[in-house]
């Protein structure tokens, strides 16, 4: 890139993205995901972008990036742009310059601060965010002084902070509506940078989606509650607002939520029972409410059937007869 914080390059027509996270086998859930990504995209006659989220360097692998372009193309959810053809401007692990570019542009304002407290001291104060159980920041290290932060920074390397407004952040969601959220209140003061120095996934994926030209994320309900303060950055970067639409969540059949530690609902366990691409994409869609049964059908086929208000809102459990045989 020419420059780290411009876009890649001017888009007019819709662009959505696949944001896969390598640290394990992608399951029905993403799959699930990434085909109504695909489609709301397609249905406008917009182009997909692949993206690699691996800003957790421990957990994730080449082996998992290389899988996960597999089983996307297995299904035919072919992306215009990105992945590992796309070159490694497209791995966020890669990006840390232009993320680095973008915390000093918030720094200058004044809107970030070095946070003391460790994860054990974060879940003991502060009750766990109903949604999503992420701890709402009590604000303890916003107004240290400048003699206390030099004092701390002697034995421990800070987190950096967003200090949040007493704000309300509005949004129209492309499936749930309506949401609203007391930014203060709902989330706190939020983490751009870890102490460990890795950058958080909030400011990342604004930046990326912001200089990648995406006008349109698609993604699970369990981000929804996430949305407000990304479009909090986005404001405050100068950046344009994409469209937000979240999908409901694909739960096994017990009712827990499906994880890439499942792999009786990965792809590979799918192939080994028989399943072809054309099925598995049929009975996702029938999931979906896209189809009145399953049967095998290609993405293409779908696009002039795709409608959100067929979408079901409440999350869905697999029928155990569905893709277990």
């Amino acid at each position: 890139m020419g420059s780290v914080v411009g876009r890649f390059a001017p888009e007019q027509s819709t662009v959505g993205r696949f944001a896969p996270s390598p640290s394990g086998k992608l399951h029905l859930g993403n799959l699930f995901c990434s085909l109504l990504a695909w489609l709301s995209a397609k249905q406008q006659g917009g182009k997909v972008i692949l993206r690699i989220e691996d800003l957790d360097r421990e957990r994730s692998r080449m082996e998992y990036v290389r899988q996960a372009e597999e089983d996307l193309r297995f299904l035919g959810l072919f992306w215009d742009e990105g992945g590992t053809v796309g070159g490694q401007d497209y791995f966020q692990s890669n990006r840390d310059a232009y993320y680095e570019e973008l915390l000093n542009k918030l720094k200058k304002q004044g809107l970030v601060y070095p946070c003391f407290c460790t994860r054990a001291e974060l879940h003991a104060a502060n009750a766990p965010h109903a949604s999503d159980g992420d701890p709402v920041y009590s604000g303890k290290c916003r107004n240290l002084s400048s003699e206390t932060v030099k004092k701390l920074q002697e034995s421990r390397v800070p987190a950096l902070r967003l200090k949040i407004p007493a704000e309300m952040v509005s949004f129209t969601d492309g499936h749930y509506g309506e949401i609203s959220q007391n930014l203060e209140r709902d989330c706190g003061d939020f983490i751009l940078r870890r102490s460990d120095g890795i950058f958080a996934y909030q400011l990342a994926v604004v930046a990326d989606d912001a200089a990648m030209g995406v006008t349109q994320v698609v993604r699970g309900r369990d981000l929804l509650s996430s949305t407000p303060r990304q479009i909090y950055l986005y404001r405050l970067l100068d950046f344009p607002v994409p469209e937000f639409a979240h999908t409901p969540l694909l739960l096994a059949p017990d009712g827990r939520r499906l994880s890439k530690r499942d792999r009786d609902v990965s792809l590979d366990a799918l192939k080994e029972r028989g399943f072809s691409g054309e099925d598995i994409v049929g009975r996702l869609a029938f999931l979906a409410g896209l189809l009145d049964m399953p049967q095998p059908i290609t993405p293409t086929e779908l696009i002039p059937l795709f409608d959100w208000k067929k979408v079901p809102k409440e999350d869905i459990c697999l029928p155990q007869n569905l893709f277990f045989r």
